[in-house]
């Protein structure tokens, strides 16, 4: 009897002791394991606020250079109108000028082309004459 109580206490003890290590360490390993998580985490966070900090300044900086490609477009117009003024010989060549200066900012669209309307679409076979033998006829293409 003292063998069988044995034989069945060893393996129930290894088993207790067993799963009291198992519980510790699975106590102690999470600990580092979200700290792992957390640091990839922040790092994560962090490259993403970069990154949304490049995408404002790159959007800030566009809106700078087309306000300033604004101005000098119209810095440009208003130097050709100057010329325009001062430099035309006569009454005519100035308004014609100024017209032309200003038709191109205030240029109505254009109208689209049209296709034909007649135009036939193509056709993915041969036409055929009355009386002649088709593609699918025994002696077409052969000659007699």
């Amino acid at each position: 009897m003292e063998h069988s109580l044995l034989v069945w206490l060893l393996p129930t003890l290894a088993l207790v002791v067993g799963v009291a290590i198992g519980f510790l360490i699975a106590r102690v390993a999470p600990n580092a394991a979200p700290s792992r998580t957390q640091r990839q985490l922040d790092d994560i966070q962090e490259r993403f606020d970069s990154y949304q900090n490049e995408v404002v300044t790159h959007f800030n900086s566009t809106a700078n250079l087309v306000k300033k490609l604004t101005q000098s477009y119209q810095e440009v117009q208003d130097h050709l109108a100057e010329g325009a003024n001062r430099l035309a010989l006569d009454e005519q060549t100035r308004q014609r000028l100024l017209a032309s200066l200003h038709s191109e900012a205030a240029q109505a669209p254009r109208e689209r082309l049209t296709p034909p309307r007649d135009q036939e679409p193509p056709r993915d076979y041969a036409p055929k004459t009355p009386n002649s033998p088709g593609m699918l006829d025994e002696h077409y293409g052969l000659k007699k």
